[in-house]
């Protein structure tokens, strides 16, 4: 039977959305909305990209999937709550995401930036709780989100995305952006499939898993840009023109998007040519990595 990126998505999109509903169950609300704005930020829906890496990952690793929840789910937490920050007024300002209202317009200011800092203990929680892995193993786990979330990883970029608004920068400062900002919890995604096999002391493994995890983490990023150009607004969730809009420097507005497009397309050839190197069967990885280049939200 051929593979399917499509239904594995939706499966593993299924998986997720279950078990981080029903880790959430276990919150008493207490007349408080502050569940209730965790749930629609974490639940609102998205491609589940990351926590689905972290299955494929450790699916071609041989790690069980009741192994890998988890993880999952905290990385998809970390995700959620750096997107209710990303959109609050003193960030991006955006009204919608996923096609529906941001977290603040939904509750308010205050209500989502405290869903976004319980979302973000709720993301350790999960982590040093599971009741599948070592100790080693939750140690590892944590080390590696926190390193990529924080001021190495997701934060920097995001500060350095703020500085760099209404200024002109190039693209190598573009580039420092965007693998902070975007590409920290991608790779780490895969790093956290990784840690969890057999094979996590392999750096014969592990670097084309690197390579490939930048390639595809700035993929990401570099056609965001162009959706935010040709994109529609119904497709892709959010207002078009929105990076126009507060002046940001992006791939097209660097390269043209003929160039950016361009840009993406090598960045795909060298996430492929990474995977080349594995002994495994890599299917689902080069499947995620031609949906990235291609989606059209």
């Amino acid at each position: 039977m051929s593979y399917s990126l499509a239904t594995d998505l939706t499966t593993q999109q299924k998986r997720i959305n279950d078990f981080l509903a029903e880790k959430l169950n276990h919150y008493e609300a207490f007349h408080s909305p502050l569940i209730n704005a965790m749930e629609y930020a974490v639940l609102l829906g998205g491609k589940r990209v990351r926590p689905f890496l972290i299955y494929a990952t450790g699916r071609m690793l041989g790690v069980p999937l009741e192994k890998l929840d988890h993880s999952a789910a905290a990385m998809e937490s970390i995700h959620a709550y750096s997107l209710v920050h990303d959109d609050l007024p003193a960030m991006d300002d955006d009204k919608l995401r996923r096609g529906k209202p941001t977290c603040h317009i939904a509750f308010d200011e205050a209500t989502a930036t405290l869903a976004g800092d319980a979302l973000q203990s709720f993301a350790f929680e999960l982590l040093v709780t599971d009741p599948h892995i070592s100790d080693k193993e939750k140690v590892a786990q944590v080390r590696e989100l926190t390193s990529a979330a924080g001021a190495k990883g997701m934060c920097l970029g995001q500060s350095l995305d703020l500085i760099a608004e209404n200024k002109s920068v190039n693209l190598e400062e573009l580039e420092l952006i965007h693998r902070n900002k975007t590409g920290a919890l991608i790779l780490s995604s895969v790093m956290m499939g990784f840690n969890l096999s057999d094979y996590s002391q392999n750096l014969a493994i592990k670097q084309p898993l690197v390579n490939y995890a930048k390639a595809i983490g700035l993929a990401f990023q570099v056609q965001d840009d162009i959706l935010d150009v040709i994109g529609e607004t119904d497709k892709i969730g959010k207002t078009v023109g929105s990076d126009e809009n507060l002046n940001k420097s992006t791939y097209p507005k660097l390269l043209g998007l003929d160039g950016a497009k361009q840009k993406a397309e090598t960045l795909y050839q060298t996430a492929l040519s990474s995977l080349e190197q594995l002994p495994f069967d890599t299917t689902a990885l080069k499947e995620l990595a031609d949906f990235i280049v291609k989606r059209e939200n």
